[in-house]
């Protein structure tokens, strides 16, 4: 049985210790309900983050799409919870979850088939990809209202409770499966242009996103969303223990990655993209996955977002809040998933909290320019961030030392010899 590292060991306790001292400080009303929305914003934001430092910090990838896809899993995971909560019917379950499976499936057998047609250029595989997932969803969308009623006749035998917590967990999986499914789609033909290209591409796509989603009840007849007046009636699900949950499995899943040869293969396409191509790293294949992942990060983010408030508006993804992520990233430190997590709890802390306290009434608008000129002040002073390439233990990769892995490889040669 392998034994965990000690800095694993330590990685969990201070996990649980902070997640424990926050929740008793909830529970005994120390933190009260502002600072409690904050916190669990913060948790959020880092989640968002953390998946857009994978994409930029890690991957090399200068995307404002993050947002974008923030609000693609906040839309698809408030409107499966409010169809429960309000209309007692697990419609919007099963026909997102179909539809994701069946995109999920029809994506992995055309990329087979697109691999196998050579001299096929980027916007007619993107066409058979688009048009294959439409088809999928829309068979998707049949065969889920069909099977809906049996569903929600099996949720409701339930305890109320169990039921509404299994439909926020799914609703938020399917909200960043959603979201990453998109992305795929949305990669294909973006990423084959530059750095700065991608980058205004992607800041568009968060704009379209907004403009959808403000015409959603009249162009695409989801009602419950009412377009630009904004969505009510989102059931207030996530708690402190649900963002705790997720940010820290995205921390692990982040860190294995990294430590693994596939996260050096991203590394790699960063640090120089012809020198990884020449090493025989597809390097296609690897911009597109890390920018799915990432966006799978924003979906399940937007998800939990979604059930903080119970309220969701347009104007909350709109793209001049797609830089959040980005200043949080860059003042945290590029390619730092420790410094991206403190940066994103400071970031809302300060920005939503603090300032608001501080500045006189009526000058709550203020610290939009106030965090600015700290961030520039920042910048100036510790340009690679405030953490720059620094990691805690547990998340930093160690390489064992050539010479004792000699030693330990020439002993079991002996040992086996002498067997």
């Amino acid at each position: 049985m392998k034994r965990f590292k000690p800095t694993t060991i330590i990685f969990i306790v201070a996990s649980i210790a902070i997640f424990a001292t926050v929740q008793i400080l909830i529970n005994l009303n120390i933190l009260n309900s502002f600072w409690n929305t904050i916190i669990r914003f913060g948790g959020v934001m880092a989640i968002t983050s953390v998946g857009l430092n994978l994409i930029y910090g890690f991957n090399g990838q200068f995307s404002l799409g993050q947002w974008g896809f923030y609000a693609i899993g906040a839309y698809t995971a408030a409107d499966i919870t409010y169809r429960w909560a309000q209309l007692n019917s697990a419609d919007g379950l099963t026909v997102v979850a179909l539809a994701c499976l069946f995109s999920v499936i029809m994506i992995l057998l055309i990329n087979r088939l697109v691999n196998k047609m050579r001299g096929l250029d980027t916007l007619s595989a993107f066409a058979l990809y688009l048009a294959t997932v439409i088809a999928a969803v829309i068979v998707a969308v049949k065969l889920g209202q069909f099977v809906a009623e049996p569903v929600t006749l099996t949720l409701q035998l339930l305890p109320e409770k169990v039921s509404l917590t299994l439909i926020f967990v799914l609703a938020v999986l399917l909200g960043g499966i959603t979201a990453a499914v998109i992305s795929y789609l949305f990669g294909l033909p973006v990423l084959t242009l530059g750095s700065d290209y991608f980058g205004i591409a992607t800041l568009g796509f968060t704009i379209i996103i907004k403009v959808l989603l403000e015409n959603s009840d009249t162009m695409f007849g989801f009602e419950e969303m009412k377009g630009a007046r904004g969505m009510l009636g989102i059931p207030k699900i996530t708690t402190w223990f649900w963002v705790f949950l997720f940010l820290f499995l995205t921390i692990i899943v982040i860190r294995n990655l990294l430590n693994s040869s596939f996260g050096r293969a991203i590394i790699s396409v960063r640090e120089d993209e012809t020198a990884a191509k020449a090493m025989g790293i597809n390097v296609a294949y690897y911009k597109t996955v890390t920018f799915v992942i990432g966006s799978l990060f924003a979906g399940l983010a937007g998800g939990l977002y979604a059930h903080i408030n119970g309220f969701l508006h347009p104007n909350t993804f709109s793209f001049i809040k797609s830089f959040d992520p980005l200043i949080i990233v860059v003042f945290g430190g590029l390619g730092s998933i420790t410094g991206t997590v403190v940066a994103s709890f400071g970031w809302a802390l300060m920005l939503e909290g603090v300032l608001r306290l501080v500045l006189p009434d009526g000058f709550e608008t203020w610290r939009f320019v106030v965090y600015p000129v700290m961030l520039l002040i920042t910048m100036l002073l510790k340009p690679k961030g405030l953490f720059g390439n620094y990691e805690i233990p547990f998340i930093r990769s160690v390489v064992p030392p050539l010479k004792n892995s000699l030693k330990k490889l020439t002993s079991k040669k002996k040992s086996k010899g002498a067997a």
